[in-house]
């Protein structure tokens, strides 16, 4: 295993930014991950654990031994007439993995093609897009606690998934690098396209009896048409989360924005579209000089090349203030900061 030093971060992050690693190591398996967690020379010296970056903003060099889990492979782990019980490696890119699955006629993903990043990313941040979370098809996550360098399975209960949450976004931060993952799939798929979108791509599509590729196409047509390359223009999709206002907040916030989209989650709570919120606030577009708002996305932040991560935390927060300034909301991030 070769640990280099001051490596350039740049083709590790979606947002194509410039912040350099004090040390840096590929890792392969989890034995080579195990290895170097338990080696002496480097007990000391602080880990940073960095997947595919598609969810990080790089706001500093990191003093750090940085780690990057390219573990892979796919393999049928379990099989019956009606289901697919998969490991993959948390080095496998997800849409390559997602694509796998759809080929195979394997279902319970397609609705979450084309998101960036690892299959090791996918559960700490429980991606989730029209309709499905990522927690409703996985079954474990195994990690490996970065202080001992001991391997532990997590059910899926012991994940404790949330809205782009987990477990180990919250009280397990920073102590577990995930290696891989199950996830139960289905070979006689229940489609979900029950978002207009997707309804509507389907038709154009001329899709009269959709297949679990059809819902793939569709939402892959709909992300390139709303959101931009990361190889083309530097970003890591959406930087807030949908804001969960309580019912009562939600009416209040109607009366004065009548148009104001609202999606109940409970009797108790209506999630509001952070996008809305942002075009509404006049952000969509906006550009300060190498960093901005995407035109067509304005839940989406965007580097054109030459900016930095403090600068665009630094137009983050003028949207959060400008947002809870007009409608009492306030945003959180997706994006994790660094």
């Amino acid at each position: 295993m070769l640990v280099q030093s001051n490596v350039s971060l740049r083709h590790l992050n979606t947002f194509g930014l410039d912040a350099d690693a004090r040390y840096f190591i590929n890792v392969t398996s989890v034995d080579e991950l195990t290895a170097i967690l338990r080696d002496p020379e480097w007990k000391g010296t602080p880990k940073f654990i960095l997947g595919g970056g598609s969810n990080i903003l790089l706001t500093q060099d990191i003093e750090a031994l940085v780690i990057h889990p390219d573990i892979r492979g796919i393999t049928v782990i379990g099989e019956t007439e009606e289901t697919v019980v998969l490991a993959v490696g948390a080095g496998e890119v997800w849409h390559d993995f997602v694509m796998h699955c759809v080929d195979n006629g394997y279902g319970g993903v397609e609705n979450l093609s084309l998101i960036p990043g690892t299959v090791g990313a996918a559960p700490m941040q429980n991606i989730g897009a029209y309709g499905v979370e990522i927690k409703s098809v996985i079954g474990s996550v195994e990690a490996v606690n970065i202080e001992s360098g001991e391997k532990r399975i997590f059910s899926n209960a012991e994940c404790e998934f949330g809205y782009r949450e987990s477990i180990f976004k919250k009280a397990l931060k920073h102590q577990y690098v995930i290696t891989g993952a199950t996830f139960r799939l289905s070979k006689k798929p229940v489609l979900n396209a029950a978002y207009g979108d997707v309804q509507k791509t389907l038709q154009e599509m001329g899709a009269e009896n959709p297949t679990i590729r059809d819902i793939s196409e569709a939402i892959m047509q709909i992300r390139r048409s709303k959101l931009p390359d990361p190889a083309e223009i530097g970003n890591a999709g959406s930087f807030f989360k949908n804001p969960e206002i309580p019912v009562a907040q939600f009416a209040q916030l109607r009366e004065t924005f009548p148009e104001v989209p609202g999606y109940p989650i409970d009797a108790e709570t209506v999630k509001v579209p952070a996008g809305w919120l942002i075009e509404r606030a006049g952000w969509k577009g906006y550009r300060e000089g190498e960093i901005g708002v995407h035109a067509r996305q304005a839940l989406v932040l965007v580097n054109y090349g030459g900016g930095t991560g403090a600068q665009i935390k630094a137009l983050s927060e003028k949207i959060q203030a400008s947002v809870a300034g007009q409608f009492g909301i306030r945003l959180n991030a997706e994006v994790n900061f660094i």
